[in-house]
């Protein structure tokens, strides 16, 4: 085993930076699972179970970064390791400042991983964070340097400045060489107590790992186990990632020769990296903390808590991705995509020339065209739920975020999260987050208030954020809602005289609140690092509606606000209604029409000389004219009866009239901006049955037309 790795090192026989894909993907996994336990950690009464999730997550860093030679993460994620056996041994009790250097640290190894991953150049020099930890875990560091407070308030971070020449990427700690142990090492029940034996012969291939002698005469026990006598300097964490390269780390327990049995460890206690927890590191990590200074006084002793009752309802964050699943290049993913999406089309020409056959003569061909479309059809939404992730990858975001602004801003805030198993394509997730991520800081920045004002108001000093995702229909809708002071309506409009607007008194609240999304609006009272620039709420909803998304805003004055965005679950392919004006085929995204009425031209009424209107169900709708607004001929049979179309976007209602309603169907979606150039009132083509290029049709466009 040594030999390969030493190998592999080298570069000659085995390559490991085949795997450090992988690893830099389990080990952000990691990071992220660690950040959120630790958020979520009572400063008060923390959570055993949290306790040694969040050190198994550093574990699992510790020994991917170990085995591939990545010594300064090693390094950082050891002495993190140190402070967090400390706090679930109860040596130690936790702090906001112990939370706070731990998220600093994750932070760091965030960058450390970067500049591996070949994301940046900027080398940190992480000694000082190293320094804090270490005093943290000495118990040397104060507590009333970071209070705790009910929103966790964020202590000045440890600097991460660039290393110079003059100064080192890392600093280099002495360290006296540890003495050697004697260990009693027990292993089983095992099946084949041969294994036992292979246990001993890894052992001794890895020099200077120490001695190890059977205690039992070669012999299992009634219950199947084996029991050594070792001799090593090396720690349990890395006798027990060697030793389940052939069994279980549950099924190996390791004490001090001559000490009472201890429990065995459990599948909760320390877990390796996951990949290669059996692989000899290729770097020693750094000795404890304790082996490196002088000693010190003991800190006092922490009474242990009583453990708390399981909960079958509370998942173990930290757990590994399930043996089932694989991990798959979203590349391979997006290619297979694109090959259903011409199959599809393929599957609709062929349809189109079966339509030509007698069904009676091709009666065995056209029962094989409808098994096709109905098999093509489960194959492209099969192929389409390996994009969809999660609303969670979003919303495990906004924690971390919204604790580091609140204690800037000096609020106290409360995050709820609904709805987050639903999912939304891959695609989605990535163009959604800024967005979201731009509402929710003004939902903290502008919306809640200061404790000071909220006590005053008779609310609680702690505001509440929710973020909710819900299916409806084929879209997702995802809402960022707030219990602060809501939006002033006479505050807005005072903003929007100044800037030369064209208001008036008698706008509809919807009207007014919609005025916070043009382009340098802000009521901010002076511009700070988080807002009052005007360049935010136009940009996010300029990006939701280049998705085919729409965005809605209510607010209530007082009570709170509620921003709703309503997206597509896919940008790939999409339920559409095609329907004939004149010679051409359009697309109508099927999600945004309401209804279809036929009419005659006597129905359309005319309103202050140009503009026409329908009226529907009492409700008076602008009529568009699709062959006005893309120079399309009618016939004159078709001018005089025609049928409209109802669609809705942002929040309101248009009719378009049409000629004739052609099939509803799944489309391809074919972005038209990259391979033609963008067109006003369209958002994507596809390819017809015939053959044909069809334009999809953007409703959002055809809605601000109407309006303006």
């Amino acid at each position: 085993m040594s030999e390969q790795t030493s190998a592999g090192s080298s570069g000659a026989d085995f390559d490991l930076s085949q795997f450090y894909q992988v690893f830099f993907e389990e080990a952000a996994e990691n990071l992220a699972n660690m950040e959120t336990l630790l958020l979520e950690l009572d400063v008060q009464a923390p959570d055993d179970e949290e306790l040694n999730a969040i050190f198994r997550c550093a574990h699992s860093i510790k020994g991917g970064a170990a085995t591939f030679g990545f010594q300064d993460v090693a390094d950082l994620t050891h002495v993190m390791e140190t402070l967090l056996d400390r706090l679930r041994r109860h040596e130690l009790a936790l702090t906001a400042g112990m939370v706070d250097v731990l998220l600093e640290s994750g932070d760091a190894l965030n960058g450390l991983l970067d500049r591996h991953r070949g994301v940046t150049d900027t080398v940190l020099d992480a000694s000082e964070l190293v320094a804090s930890i270490r005093a943290h875990a000495d118990g040397l560091a104060s507590v009333e340097a970071a209070p705790a407070a009910s929103i966790a308030a964020v202590a000045a971070p440890a600097p991460l400045k660039p290393a110079g020449a003059a100064a080192p990427a890392r600093t280099i700690v002495a360290k006296a060489t540890p003495a050697e142990r004697v260990l009693d090492v027990v292993v089983g029940p095992l099946d084949d107590p041969a294994l036992a034996d292979q246990l001993a012969e890894l052992f001794n291939e890895i020099p200077g790992l120490g001695r190890i002698a059977a205690a039992d005469s070669g012999k299992p026990d009634a219950q199947n186990k084996r029991q050594f006598v070792v001799h090593t300097t090396s720690t349990d964490d890395d006798l027990l990632d060697l030793f389940t390269f052939h069994v279980s780390r549950e099924l190996v327990a390791i004490r001090v020769a001559g000490a009472a049995p201890a429990e065995p460890v459990s599948s909760t206690g320390i877990e390796g990296f996951g990949l290669f927890a059996d692989l000899e590191p290729a770097v020693q990590p750094v000795a404890k903390a304790a082996e490196a200074v002088a000693p010190t006084a003991p800190a006092a002793p922490v009474v242990p808590r009583a453990a708390k009752p399981e909960r079958a309802d509370k998942p173990d964050k930290s757990s590994a991705v399930d043996t089932t699943t694989l991990r798959v290049s979203v590349e391979k993913v997006d290619q297979l995509i694109n090959l259903v999406g011409e199959l599809v089309i393929t599957q609709a020409m062929l349809a189109q020339n079966g339509r030509n056959l007698d069904p009676i003569a091709h009666q065995q061909l056209m029962g094989n065209l409808v098994d096709l479309e109905r098999n093509t059809r489960l194959l492209q939404e099969s192929v389409m739920a390996i994009r969809m992730i999660p609303m969670a990858v979003v919303f495990n975001r906004f924690p971390r975020m919204l604790r580091d602004l609140a204690a800037k801003l000096g609020k106290q805030v409360e995050l709820h999260t609904v709805g987050e198993a639903t999912e939304l394509d891959k695609g989605m997730i990535e163009k959604i987050t800024d967005p979201l991520t731009h509402l929710v800081r003004n939902a903290l920045d502008h919306g809640i208030e200061l404790p000071q004002a909220r006590a005053a108001q008779g609310k609680s000093e702690a505001g509440t954020i929710t973020l909710s995702a819900q299916h409806k229909g084929g879209s997702i809708a995802i809402e960022v809602r707030d219990d602060g002071k809501g939006l002033a309506r006479q505050k807005i409009l005072d903003k929007a005289r100044e800037k030369g607007m064209a208001v008036h008194d008698a706008m509809t609240d919807h009207e007014v609140f919609q005025l916070i999304f043009e382009p340098g609006f802000s009521t901010a009272e002076q511009v700070t690092e988080v807002s009052g620039r005007g360049v935010g709420m136009d940009v996010v909803r300029r990006n939701i509606l280049s998705l085919g998304g729409t965005v809605e805003l209510d607010s209530a004055d007082g009570y709170g606000t509620r921003v709703t965005v309503r997206l597509p679950l896919t940008l790939a392919i999409m339920d559409g209604m095609s329907v004939a004006v004149g010679d051409e085929i359009y697309i109508l995204p099927l999600a945004s029409v309401i209804e279809s009425i036929k009419l005659d031209q006597q129905q359309i009424r005319s309103v202050a000389g140009a503009n026409r209107v329908i009226e529907v169900r009492k409700e008076f709708l602008p009529v568009v004219e699709l062959d006005e607004v893309f120079r399309v001929p009618r016939f004159e049979a078709r001018s005089e009866s025609a049928i409209m179309i109802v669609v809705e976007a942002e929040g309101a209602r248009v009719a378009l009239l049409v000629d004739e309603l052609v099939g509803q169907h799944q489309v391809v979606v074919k972005n038209l901006e990259a391979n033609y150039r963008k067109v006003p009132g369209v958002s994507g083509a596809t390819i017809l049955g015939d053959g044909r290029v069809a334009l999809i049709l953007d409703v959002g466009h055809m809605v601000r037309r109407a309006r303006h």
